[in-house]
């Protein structure tokens, strides 16, 4: 699976719901890329969505 490299671009706002040791866990993972939030989890997602399905076959 290609490493996962953080950038930086334009988003829509948006609300969801997680776990407060999920939060936790994102808060922390941002700070060692020093990016937002949620600036993380967009990236979280757009890397889940371009390899899912990958491993699956």
């Amino acid at each position: 699976m290609p490493a996962f490299i953080p950038k930086q671009y334009k988003k829509e706002p948006i609300t969801i719901r997680v776990s407060i040791e999920k939060l936790a866990e994102i808060d922390q993972r941002a700070a060692q890329y020093d990016m937002s939030r949620s600036e993380f989890i967009n990236q979280c997602i757009d890397y889940a969505m371009e390899h899912i399905g990958e491993e699956t076959e």
